[in-house]
């Protein structure tokens, strides 16, 4: 299904339509109307596609040039964004139901053509849009962007679509669940079916499992702040924002989750660096390594990937609530200015450094905790990021492999003795979660040799969060814990 290259380079538009030949006159040519909301989203759509760009980082100053006309409304900006990661998340159910009303292979459909479809298919089977109004808009639309000629394919395959709603495409187009369980819920769930092969396997097994999973991947997340301690509190920030329109964070006493719609940018807290906007999961695993007790000094933490920057400014705030050093490193100078960004007004002393972790400039043993949220797949943040399942491919994790056991190494070479390393990644895929540390413990790999650390239960720092599992890794999950699905194994040096 999605693992198959969807688009190729778009081919030239067709030209204008001619009249019609003998009979009756050609009717005068109508120009096509454009569509602010929808030339919006179909924008962000081919920046996707083009650019690789992601649609979080695209959208946001589009609606904010679009609001400068104050014709643009509130719930122009709410169903651009609704067409936008609506299209993406399901947009490998909507390839295979556009794959059954015509005639080729979706890869000899031009990317153009399959977004404008795609935007189409979604209004008609995913939102409460009039088919009719859907179908014209969607074809409106292909008359701006690809030419009239084009426009009468949009419309031909559009009307197919609108012949059947959601459930009864799916059982069309998608295998039963016992003939073939994982293309099933890869047609159903929208997701690649290697991505569902994986995440099965992480969860252990059984149906309900993965498939709540799958449905918690497809749901808009909510936008989770944190309050830097020692500088915001989540009163302030519940306050701030309002009774009406926020609610305390689940697990961590120091986020407070907003309502949909709601402007971060806006708050003061936010504004000045006091407070940020950090998942919860994030929040959970900074914490946990500032939590394990180490014996004697407990003066020099060290984020060994720190960009962009959530994480170490969490770890800053309650490294300087005991007096500690903070030193933060990131490889990516780009990515270091946005740490210096988060870490801007930090009450104790830190630095931020741009560094290669996996060939580091400090002195082995120099560090009481070490955190490295190493690069990966990304597969934990598909609610926040859904055009990623569709970018990523299985060999993609073998040039994460030698990254994340390089970094694992070099963080535990830089704790001393008794001190704390903190694994974790957003990616609950084992071959980047008990794969890596588990190599790592027992020196596999070309050149490896076994480094002298012992696991450490992470499960009491995270304290009051249920279904953590077996341990002493911890595995949180979008449909348990309503947070991304990070990955976190804690590890103690000794020897």
């Amino acid at each position: 299904m999605s693992e198959q290259p969807r688009r190729r380079p778009a081919a030239a538009g067709a030209g204008k339509p001619s009249g019609k030949q003998g009979g009756r006159p050609a009717k005068p040519y109508r120009r096509p109307q454009k569509d602010p909301v929808r030339m919006l989203a179909f924008e962000v759509l081919r920046a996707v596609d083009e650019r690789d760009a992601y649609a979080n980082l695209v959208l946001p100053p589009l609606l904010k040039k679009a609001r400068q006309d104050e014709s643009f409304q509130a719930r122009d900006a709410a169903l651009a964004t609704e067409l936008v990661y609506g299209t993406l998340r399901r947009q490998g159910t909507y390839d295979a139901v556009i794959k059954a009303c015509i005639d080729r292979p979706l890869r000899e459909v031009d990317p153009p053509v399959l977004d404008v479809l795609s935007l189409g298919a979604h209004q008609l089977l995913g939102t409460r849009i009039p088919t009719h109004a859907a179908v014209s808009a969607s074809v409106e639309l292909a008359r701006v962007v690809l030419g009239d000629g084009r426009a009468k394919f949009v419309n031909a395959v559009l009307r197919k679509i609108s012949a059947h709603d959601l459930d009864d495409w799916l059982e069309r187009v998608a295998p039963p669940y016992e003939d073939d369980a994982e293309e099933h819920l890869a047609i159903y769930h929208s997701h690649p079916r290697w991505v569902v092969s994986a995440l099965w396997d992480a969860l252990g097994g059984g149906r309900a499992g993965i498939e709540d999973l799958l449905e918690a991947d497809n749901e808009r997340p909510e936008v989770t702040l944190v309050a830097r301690p020692g500088r915001s509190t989540s009163q302030e920030l519940l306050e701030a924002v309002g009774e009406d329109s926020a609610l305390p964070g689940r697990w961590s006493p120091y986020a407070v989750r907003m309502a949909e719609g709601g402007e971060p940018g806006a708050l003061e807290a936010v504004r000045e660096g006091r407070a940020g906007v950090q998942d919860e999961g994030s929040q959970l695993v900074a914490m946990a390594l500032a939590a394990v007790p180490v014996e004697g000094r407990d003066a020099r933490w060290l984020d060994g990937c720190a960009g962009p920057g959530g994480k170490a400014a969490l770890l800053g705030a309650l490294a300087a609530q005991r007096g500690a050093f903070l030193l933060a490193s990131e490889k990516q100078p780009h990515r270091a200015r946005l740490v210096e960004r988060a870490l801007a007004g930090n009450p104790g002393p830190y630095q931020v450094i741009a560094a290669d972790g996996t060939r580091p400039p400090w002195l082995p043993g120099s560090f009481d905790r070490v955190l490295v949220d190493v690069p990966c797949s990304g597969l934990g943040a598909l609610r926040r990021r859904p055009e990623a399942r569709w970018r990523r491919r299985p060999e993609d994790l073998e040039g994460f492999a030698p990254l994340q056991r390089g970094l694992l190494r070099e963080a535990l070479a830089a704790v001393r003795v008794g001190g704390v390393v903190g694994y974790a990644t957003c990616s609950p895929h084992l071959a980047e979660t008990r794969v890596v540390v588990d190599d790592v413990l027992k020196g596999r790999g070309a050149g490896a040799r076994a480094v002298s650390a012992e696991l450490i239960d992470a499960r009491p720092y995270m304290a009051g969060v249920p279904a953590l599992g077996d341990g002493p890794d911890v595995q949180l999950w979008p449909h348990l814990h309503g947070t991304d699905a990070m990955y976190l194994a804690l590890l103690r040096r000794t020897a």
